[in-house]
């Protein structure tokens, strides 16, 4: 089953209004195969795609809907278009929806196309790698006053610091011993911000916490907690940024809200309308007043917290917004970390000199046999990433599956043209 389907009544029992939207349509679709209506399957799928700004994971199914019409060369049309934008979904070769492609000569050049996808490529060499193969980084961040890297740790709940050679020391402890995961320096004020949540089914988690988590402010020269701002429940604050004012933007991939927190006042204060199903790391436009938010199944939104209003950059058959993890911006591109993606990838996508369109791409690091990325920093004109973060590793108690050993993690450097 394509995974947006089994996402679909997981996002459905929050309230926001984006997210009641996705599930209504794929609650519509999953009855519609169910009972062998591929018509009005079709009708939803295509209300997915725009919802979902012509995401590869809606075109999917929409191919499939057609497959099941006998419109052949349109499904063929559509999973093309998937293909050109640098994807290789396993489905189109395993799902018994899509077998009777499998006969025609076209397959062979479509799957020729996918095998191309997974080529690895990479841009990018390595900075130094983490010696604790337990720490399992999620984050990171860069203090030029120190000239060292800020990561958080999942397994370890805490926060270290690292040297240009990987030599590590603790910082903080998570005050709540739950996963830590966002983390942004604030070099000027002298804070380091962070995140932790009590991720729901991890087994190290307590019970009577999980759904719950917290934005935190440390003292940059000691690692005492100076504040903690609890987020409404069920929430999973997960990824943030932060404004040359001081102020912080953090999202929640869990209940979908995005909330600014002053740097004086330390109130979350929820901004957006309820656009947003998963959204990840935000990044501030150039002016400081535009927030561009990458949502995890809808692409990449252009926020104006003022306003609330919001704009999607359209996919247009040619870029996979979707899957992306960690978002920074650098002279007129979005640096996207996407383990969402098929392949996981590391890319950097140029924008319109207005900022509402996708004009060209370029891959960092692609299907390499290390990636597993989450996130990154951009330092002067290098951008450092966490290519191999450990998350593939896990199941979803958060324990290392059986057969599976957690490795070194690594951090890569991509020099920035």
């Amino acid at each position: 089953m394509l995974k947006l389907i089994a996402l679909a009544f997981v996002a459905a029992v929050s309230g926001v209004s984006a997210v009641t939207q996705f599930g209504r349509i794929t609650e519509e679709m999953h009855s519609a195969r169910l009972h062998g209506d591929w018509r009005q399957f079709y009708a939803q799928a295509q209300q997915l795609t725009a919802f979902l700004n012509g995401s590869p994971d809606a075109m999917l199914e929409r191919a499939r809907a057609d497959v099941h019409l006998r419109r052949t060369m349109d499904a063929f049309a559509t999973l093309d278009s998937v293909v050109r934008m640098g994807q290789s979904p396993a489905v189109i070769k395993t799902l018994r929806d899509f077998a009777p492609l499998r006969r025609y000569p076209q397959f062979r050049f479509l799957v020729s196309a996918m095998n191309a996808n997974l080529i690895p490529r990479s841009n990018a060499a390595e900075a130094f790698s983490i010696a604790d193969a337990g720490l399992l980084p999620e984050d990171v961040d860069y203090d030029p006053a120190q000239r060292r890297f800020f990561l958080t740790s999942i397994r370890e709940a805490k926060i270290v610091s690292s040297d240009m050679r990987g030599r590590l020391r603790d910082f903080a402890q998570a005050p709540d011993r739950w996963p830590m995961l966002a983390i942004k320096v604030d070099s000027r004020r002298r804070i380091v911000w962070a995140t932790e949540a009590a991720l729901d089914g991890f087994r190290f988690v307590p019970k009577r916490d999980r759904g719950r988590s917290a934005l935190l402010a440390f003292d940059l020269a000691s690692g005492k907690l100076l504040r903690r701002i609890e987020a409404p429940r069920p929430s999973a604050l997960g990824d943030m940024t932060l404004g040359s004012d001081g102020d912080v933007v953090v999202s929640d991939g869990l209940s979908g809200a995005v909330y600014r927190v002053g740097a004086v006042h330390a109130v979350m204060a929820r901004i957006g309308n309820g656009d947003f199903l998963s959204p990840q790391t935000p990044a501030y436009a150039p002016d400081g007043k535009d927030v561009f938010v990458p949502d995890y199944a809808r692409g990449i939104a252009v926020l104006n917290p003022t306003t609330k209003r919001v704009r999607w950059l359209p996919m247009e058959g040619k870029f996979a917004l979707e899957g992306i993890d960690g978002m920074y911006f650098f002279r007129g591109s979005l640096l996207a970390v996407q383990n969402g993606t098929a392949p996981e990838r590391v890319m950097a996508f140029r924008l319109a000199p207005t900022f509402d369109r996708v004009l060209s791409q370029r891959v960092i690091e692609s299907a390499t046999s290390r990636i597993d990325p989450t996130h990154g920093v951009v330092v002067g004109s290098d951008f450092y990433y966490i290519a191999n973060s450990g998350w593939n590793e896990l199941g979803d108690d958060g324990v290392v599956r059986k057969g599976q050993r957690l490795t070194s993690a690594r951090i890569m450097v991509a020099h920035l043209h």
